[in-house]
């Protein structure tokens, strides 16, 4: 079979989730139960969450012991970057935040120096307090046997770490849930201020380590060195190489070509066309080092033609629209060398079309009407009807945004050099590199 037809056959199994669809059954297995030992009925539903991904989700009851599991997995590919999920618990609010935790995800209470290592649960689509009660009942279920054989343990460290759970779900007091460190970037932790920005919770991309990828079960690919000279030859060829559809995961082609931006620097752009659902994609790559000092670039948008200014938003840039309250993190759009216009829909698109919360019975009203009316606010912007500022925050200084009046200074943007943080090399890989002395003993 093709690989075509395989994507064919792909497509037919998952289909999007809809609760009208009639013919989207689940399929019945009768499978043992692991409780009782007889026979119960395990369902199988192989479906697509909307601008999300493919996902298997499992149910299994038994009638005889009433004993019910229910599991979910990911049917899609491993993300380019791992992801760690940092949430400070302040209200029982946060408690009920939506959480998708894959199979190789790890949780971590510090409060309780308490971990869930990786591939010790099945991926589950829960909530906060539901990951807290089913770590209390996963110690439970031996607690017969450690009753037995260590009965101080039974009585006294348990106890306590059952009370100490109990009180973090009545939010006694705050707590931070580090929560979820997962190297396949398949995990999720529900934001319910979107568009505005959760101070509560923090998300880090991060580049795996080789052991990460071997659990995984990733072969990373040695590319053999080339001479120097062929830089310069790359500068006038465009590069195309085999990948996959992020949207259908159909077989596609990618082109990368090396380009001069004027009054900046060369960067690298690869971009993505399916030809069998028609997704186009690109994403831009500094070609350069980590600059000495971070950019921040403001810009008052005074008039339509505004929109139409070049901008290169590197990996590492966060956006912010003071006057909305707004902030979009750094990695959440990845590289893109665009105009500010197509940056504002990119926002919009990814926040009120494609938020996967916010689709179905998954959002509310309230939370429906939060986001039609920050999508109407970007439309103003994008017609200068609303006076705002737009800032491109890039620590590693690799973004760009054009400056129509070059060479001489734009009256309207204003450009800034500063010294990074300490966190922000810690977020750039900067703390631990050695390029002095790295030889030495």
């Amino acid at each position: 079979m093709s690989a075509i037809e395989e994507e064919e056959v792909r497509g037919g199994l998952f289909k999007d989730i809809n609760a009208e669809d009639e013919d989207q059954q689940p399929t019945v297995i009768e499978s043992l139960c692991m409780n009782c030992y007889e026979n119960g009925s395990t369902r199988l539903l192989l479906t697509k969450i909307p601008f999300f991904k493919e996902i298997i989700i499992s149910s299994f009851t038994c009638p005889h012991c009433n004993w019910t599991n229910t599991e979910i997995q990911s049917a899609g590919r491993i993300q380019e970057q791992g992801v760690l999920y940092t949430l400070q618990v302040k209200t029982k609010e946060d408690m009920n935040r939506e959480v998708v935790k894959s199979d190789g995800a790890s949780t971590r209470i510090p409060q309780l120096d308490f971990e869930i290592p990786a591939f010790t649960q099945k991926g589950s689509l829960s909530t906060i307090e539901g990951l807290l009660e089913r770590a209390v009942a996963g110690l439970e279920q031996d607690q017969p046997t450690r009753k037995v054989c260590v009965l101080s343990v039974h009585l006294s460290e348990f106890h306590k770490f059952e009370i100490a759970c109990l009180e973090l779900m009545n939010t006694s007091f705050d707590f931070y849930l580090q929560t979820i460190d997962d190297p396949s970037g398949n995990s999720f932790i529900e934001n319910p201020f979107v568009p505005q920005k959760d101070t509560a919770l923090t998300v880090t991309h991060y580049k795996r380590t080789p052991e990460q990828n071997a659990v995984l079960g990733i072969e990373e690919e040695v590319e053999d060195e080339k001479p120097s000279n062929d830089l310069d030859a790359m500068k006038n060829e465009v590069l195309v190489f085999n990948t996959n559809c992020p949207e259908c995961n159909a077989p596609a082609n990618t082109n990368m070509k090396l380009v001069q931006i004027p009054h900046f620097k060369e960067v690298i752009i690869m971009a993505t066309n399916c030809d069998s659902c028609g997704h186009r994609t690109n994403e831009v790559k500094s070609g350069g080092a980590t600059e000495e000092l971070g950019t921040r670039i403001t810009l008052h948008v005074t008039d339509p033609s505004d929109m139409s200014r070049d901008l290169l938003k590197s990996e590492t840039c966060s956006v912010l629209i003071p006057e909305l309250e707004f902030e979009f993190g750094m990695a959440a759009l990845g590289g893109k060398f665009t105009t500010l216009e197509g940056l504002l829909k990119d926002i919009k698109d990814l926040i009120v079309s494609k938020n996967p919360f916010m689709c179905g019975d998954s959002t509310t009203s309230d939370r429906a009407e939060k986001l039609e009316l920050f999508g109407q606010k970007i439309d103003k912007i994008i017609a200068a009807e609303m006076d705002v500022h737009i800032i491109l925050d890039d620590p590693a200084g690799n973004s760009y945004l054009q400056n129509v009046y070059a060479p001489d200074p734009d009256p309207e943007m204003k450009i800034e050099k500063y010294t990074r943080t300490f966190e922000q090399n810690e977020d750039l890989g900067l703390n631990d590199m050695k390029t002095e002395g790295y030889a030495e003993k």
